[in-house]
């Protein structure tokens, strides 16, 4: 067994690995980070350690709301892991200690809460994924009926939630005087920060109106469009950046060369120069965002779908169908386009050029059952928000109604050859009780799918010129299967 990596061996790696280039003992807490996972870990903690050599204020003190297996793994090697960064042109190394030490949530809530209310701390982002929000994807309101919501709205002091940690958070700071922080989510929200600040506002209403009223009034929630590709770690690239390092990391992340951070510049507590390491500020990140959610994640949800029931182990796989590839190309080209206005100067062409060069990737094995995960959660803002556009302009959606078709297909649990789907989202029992009710039936299972208001709304359900394709679409991945269906389609 070797020995795991540490400060202690820093000096030890190979020349080849690059290292932070800065003093971590120097180093003072000026971030707290919600949702420590692989995607934070390959992207904003980048940031923040490109940053670091050149102000050392901002290091990131991380929690996982749930889980302590990031902390087990990172804390024995004094927060420092592995960015490996991978393409076709082979791997570059580099160890990121952004990281100063990782909280678990549920067994360090006061710990955690401290941080926060700390003067020290000027920013709090999150990476919780579209659940952690406890919202409504439909509506983008807080869901008062979640219960972690209900739970912290009568804990307060004892939160789960993230709305619950920040506004018990805010509360203190409030009591003592402290400015708030800035609230700074990268999940792929729609307006990510102004959904962020009408869920923490209401939530705040709840437990007392006058700390709703701070929220409203005080509390910056910056809108932010992030974009890198993070598969999840395996066991051979433990193994394979063990070799290289000749020490253990427990937990290495895995990435692309690209990488973007577009930030609405609203930080009234001060933030890192971040723009000077790469991240792009403008004043309205709207048309960025929507450019990402329909050409990335629409197009990976639309992947990852209609791949695991073709049989496609990995996007990259999925890709190399050249069917699967017009398909995503027809869907960027032909359906999502139109709904896109982006600002003087972005080139468009080029990033959907480079998005099919990304996700055609062989060296990110980026599986196609990880992305299909939440799916729930993920179609509103990443497929029925282009629906919607296209409707309005009484535009044609059949590819679009084929990955929705796709994801009703998936979430039934069994997959064309009768074998289980390992289906992970929050609304899985209800959506099998739902599969199970429609039986074989295509038409009835699109019905009693689409009648899910916090998923689909009221709009959709009753317009015949989505139901209708989605229906269509399913009948046919139902008789032809998945494979055939993207084959023919074009």
């Amino acid at each position: 067994m070797s020995k795991r990596l540490s400060e202690a061996n820093l000096n030890d790696l190979p020349r080849a690995v690059e290292r932070p280039r800065y003093d971590r003992r120097a180093v003072a807490t000026g971030i707290v980070h919600l949702g420590v996972g692989a995607f934070h870990r390959a992207h904003q903690a980048v940031y923040v350690d490109d940053v670091l050599a050149q102000d050392p204020r901002w290091g990131i003190v991380a929690a996982s709301l749930r889980s302590p297996d990031t902390y087990d793994a990172l804390q024995p090697q004094d927060g420092l892991y592995t960015l490996s960064v991978r393409s076709g042109e082979g791997e570059r190394l580099r160890i990121i200690g952004a990281i100063e030490r990782v909280i678990v949530a549920p067994e360090a809530i006061e710990d955690l809460l401290r941080v926060m209310a700390s003067p020290q701390t000027r920013i709090v982002s999150l990476t919780v994924t579209e659940k952690g929000y406890c919202h409504d994807p439909a509506t983008g309101m807080l869901n008062e009926k979640h219960p972690d919501i209900v739970h912290d709205l009568h804990n307060p002091h004892l939160p789960r939630s993230a709305p619950g940690f920040i506004i018990e958070a805010l509360r203190r700071r409030r009591m003592a005087g402290i400015p708030p922080f800035t609230v700074l989510t990268c999940d792929n929200l729609p307006s990510n920060g102004r959904t962020v600040k009408r869920v923490l506002t209401r939530f705040a209403e709840l437990s007392d109106p006058a700390l709703g009223r701070f929220v409203a009034d005080e509390v910056a929630c910056p809108c932010t469009m992030v974009d890198r590709i993070v598969p999840a770690t395996s066991d051979e690239d433990r193994r394979r950046i063990r070799e290289e390092l000749g020490v253990t990391d427990a937990w290495p992340v895995v990435t692309e060369p690209f990488t973007q951070w577009v930030i609405e510049d609203s930080f009234p507590q001060g933030r890192p120069a971040w723009e000077t390491v790469g991240a792009e500020f403008v004043t309205d990140v709207e048309p960025y965002e929507h450019m990402k959610l329909r050409l990335l994640n629409g197009s990976h949800s639309t992947l990852a779908y209609l791949g695991y029931l073709a049989g496609y182990e990995t996007v990259a796989d999925t890709m190399a169908d050249p069917a699967f590839e017009r398909l995503i190309t027809g869907l960027m080209n032909e359906e999502v386009t139109s709904t896109l206005h982006m600002p003087a100067g972005a080139d468009l062409p080029a990033y959907k050029r480079a998005l099919i060069e990304r996700f055609k990737n062989p060296a990110l094995r980026h599986r196609t059952w990880q992305i299909a995960m939440d799916g729930s959660q993920k179609l509103p803002q990443r497929l029925l928000g282009t629906v919607r556009d296209r409707l309005r302009e009484n535009a044609p959606i059949q590819r679009l109604a084929l990955g929705v078709a796709a994801w009703m297909r998936y979430v039934t649990g069994i997959d064309e050859k009768g074998a289980p789907i390992d289906v992970r989202d929050p609304m899985a029992a209800r959506l099998r009780e739902t599969a199970d009710r429609a039986g074989d039936s295509a038409e009835r299972l699109a019905s009693e799918l689409l009648a899910l208001r916090e998923i689909f709304g009221d709009d959709l359900p009753q317009d015949e010129r989505f139901t209708g394709p989605v229906t269509a679409a399913l009948q046919q991945l139902y008789v032809k299967g998945a494979k055939r269906t993207v084959a023919e389609w074009n």
